[in-house]
């Protein structure tokens, strides 16, 4: 089954047909707010969205899976932390770390559910400033080699939205240094710090770079004139595609 999109048909911007092909999963847990997003993201970019329920016990053939924001199961206990037993995640978390490395990307509570998972290190606690936060985020990107990032540069900066209230990412400082040392922080805050993260960190990925988790909301800036305002006349409403361009490169086995 397909997700049906927001408001009429996603039309790709990029419509090449060999990126039609690549199927990209996208799980809904009870709580989840922005899988529709996410898989309007996904066919924008070209690609075909699949949607996953949390208790399917299988994958099926998705070629990538994204694991979408929201508050899954209100998140009790703490973000994730339910989801993070969910059937489906089982098969997620093998696939993400079988030879094959599926890309797995989580947004905002996917973030959350990826380190409850284990499969990205350290974890997500209440921001510094104990509040809801919304605004459009600058972020630079710190490493263009993972699954999710190779349609972007080294240094680029983009503008998404982002809104959480548990996006304070924190880990020791081994962890940290490890992170930092293996290029494995993707994303970095520029300019304001909206949580308290550690080092600035808005994302960051598994060794193999497979797997990435990110606070801000990319899905929500793929669009024209339905994302982030223009800065100094240079639109920015379409930052976020990049991630979902990125994977179904990847996918068809395209160059950088």
């Amino acid at each position: 089954m397909t997700s049906i999109p927001l408001i009429g048909e996603a039309v790709a911007v990029a419509a090449e047909p060999r990126l039609a092909g690549a199927k990209i999963g996208v799980v809904t847990f009870p709580g989840t707010l922005d899988d529709r997003d996410a898989a309007r993201a996904v066919r924008l970019a070209g690609g075909t969205a699949v949607s996953l329920w949390h208790a399917d016990s299988e994958l099926g053939d998705v070629d990538a899976v994204i694991i979408p924001g929201g508050f899954s199961y209100g998140d009790y206990l703490r973000a994730g932390a339910i989801s993070r037993f969910a059937p489906l995640m089982s098969k997620i978390i093998d696939a993400a770390n079988s030879d094959a490395k599926l890309p797995v990307l989580g947004i905002c509570n996917g973030f959350q559910i990826l380190t409850e998972s284990h499969l990205l290190p350290g974890s997500m606690i209440k921001n510094d400033h104990l509040k809801f936060i919304c605004r459009d985020q600058t972020l630079r990107v710190e490493n263009a080699n993972t699954a999710w990032t190779v349609d972007y540069t080294d240094g680029q900066e983009i503008i998404v939205p982002l809104k959480n209230q548990d996006g304070q990412y924190i880990a020791d400082e081994k962890t940290l240094d490890a992170l930092e040392a293996e290029g494995r922080v993707v994303f970095r805050y520029v300019g304001f710090n909206p949580n308290g993260s550690r080092r600035d960190i808005a994302g960051i990925s598994n060794a193999a770079g497979n797997v990435v988790g990110l606070m801000p909301h990319p899905e929500h800036a793929v669009e024209a004139g339905f994302g982030p305002e223009s800065l100094n006349g240079e639109p920015r409403d379409t930052d976020g595609l990049g991630f979902f361009t990125s994977v179904l490169t990847k996918i068809v086995g395209g160059d950088k």
